[in-house]
């Protein structure tokens, strides 16, 4: 809305003292990200006293972890704070009228119910297994398919295409008539950039880094074109759905989603950056997204609310953001990643939540085969999510490492550590060819 206001101004002559530095994208972005700390870490302090009166404290079932017992009755729905430490941020210096930002906002809103109807369930309904994961699944499909129709059919949603054309030139541009024939011509290759709907997307090491979904349709002429949209629209909905679940399994710790989730909305939001601006794209050979800088503003917003949130979330937290927040911050990296066309590094980048999701479906999945086979389950690992296995000693599992088990902030910092990792490699992958 200052935004607004400051472009307002402008347009009508008005030049007030500081006004021309909302034009600037990387000062929205680093005020947004000033504002979304701020709000998480004093507005945070009043929700958290307030979610106490309520006496929305979690409920902790009995796993035998160490320290486990003593977070009983600490604040959840947490989540709250992160919500309105991006959301306010972005409304009062974000470009509105943009199609990323429109859709970012859309689908922060949307996550953040499903989450809070799902903590409203355990908490106050006295449900422990809140709303079916079904219904989830589906609340979930209904955003991913929607953000994937606005990527089809929107206008405003497009990338620059490079292209190597044959250009005839009269030869009388390069010489000297009386020397060579003025009606000579010659064939020159000319670089042409177009701005059109694609399918294309970023992926690493292969030419160009860039991976077209129309490579997957078995179909080619008019019926191929709808084949390979559907393909994509399809890939959007798993990779968003897939995010929001793999942060919602991850936050079993102290501060250990919060963290890993600012580590990645960094490297997306650099990503964004650098995807929005011509002359960087150009240079480092990226997919030019138009529009898209504006996500960077978001980003920083988005990582601001969780380093603030991360002041009452870190160990022994003060808070826990609950479903409220996991959901919604896995949810705002999926359609984040889409967006911006960096789905295909996730596995990398996101890698944390990728093995912790991988961890759950394994053990369930051996326990299962096991138990039809031999009539008990055996597990693979001592507990899922991964995070747990270090917690646990003395349980048969087939994955025994380590023997004892580890302080909760030494495994959370250790995610951390690699967290750190996944992102450093996902962004110079972009610079192996």
């Amino acid at each position: 809305m200052i935004y607004h206001l400051a472009e307002y101004l402008k347009g009508i002559g008005i030049d007030l003292p500081g006004q021309g530095l909302f034009s600037y994208l990387s000062f929205r972005a680093i005020i947004s990200f000033t504002a979304a700390l701020l709000i998480s870490i004093f507005a945070g302090r009043r929700i958290i006293r307030w979610i106490q009166k309520k006496q929305i404290g979690e409920e902790i079932r009995d796993l035998g972890l160490e320290g486990q017992m003593q977070k009983k009755g600490t604040p959840t729905m947490g989540g709250i704070i992160i919500f309105l430490a991006i959301i306010v941020p972005v409304l009062l210096f974000g470009d509105l009228t943009n199609i990323y930002n429109i859709l970012l906002i859309v689908s922060t809103i949307w996550f953040f119910i499903i989450g809070f109807a799902d903590d409203y369930i355990k908490v106050f309904k006295k449900n422990k297994e809140g709303m079916s994961e079904k219904g989830k699944l589906i609340a979930q499909g209904v955003l991913g398919l929607a953000i994937g129709l606005a990527v089809c059919f929107s206008d405003d949603i497009v990338v620059r295409e490079k292209s190597i054309v044959e250009e005839s030139v009269s030869i009388e541009a390069f010489a000297d008539s009386t020397s060579i024939d003025a009606t000579h011509e010659s064939v020159r290759f000319v670089e042409k950039h177009d701005v059109v709907k694609s399918t294309k997307t970023t992926i690493p090491l292969i030419k160009n880094h860039e991976f077209d979904y129309k490579w997957l349709s078995p179909f080619k002429g008019s019926f191929g074109w709808y084949c390979k949209w559907a393909i994509y629209v399809l890939m959007i909905v798993i990779v968003i759905t897939a995010c929001s679940n793999g942060v919602n399994l991850t936050d079993g710790m102290d501060g250990l989603a919060t963290g890993s989730s600012a580590i990645v909305g960094v490297v997306l939001g650099i990503f964004a950056w650098l995807s929005g601006n011509m002359l960087n794209a150009d240079y480092l050979n990226i997919m030019y997204i138009p529009g898209s800088g504006e996500v960077a503003v978001f980003m920083s917003a988005f990582v601001g609310a969780l380093i603030g949130f991360l002041w009452y979330n870190s160990f022994p937290a003060q808070v826990f953001m609950g479903d409220t927040g996991s959901l919604m911050l896995g949810g705002i990296i999926g359609v984040t990643a889409v967006l911006i066309r960096k789905e295909l590094l996730l596995p990398i980048l996101c890698g944390i939540f990728f093995v912790e999701s991988l961890s759950v479906l394994m053990q369930r999945f051996y326990f299962k085969y096991t138990k039809k086979k031999y009539g008990e389950g055996r597990r693979i690992f001592k507990m899922a999510p991964l995070h747990h296995h270090y917690q646990k000693e003395g349980i048969p599992a087939l994955i025994q490492w380590p023997k004892k088990a580890l302080p909760e902030a030494k495994i959370v910092t250790r995610f951390w550590i690699i967290g750190m990792i996944l992102a450093v490699i996902t962004m110079a992958l972009l610079k192996v060819r």
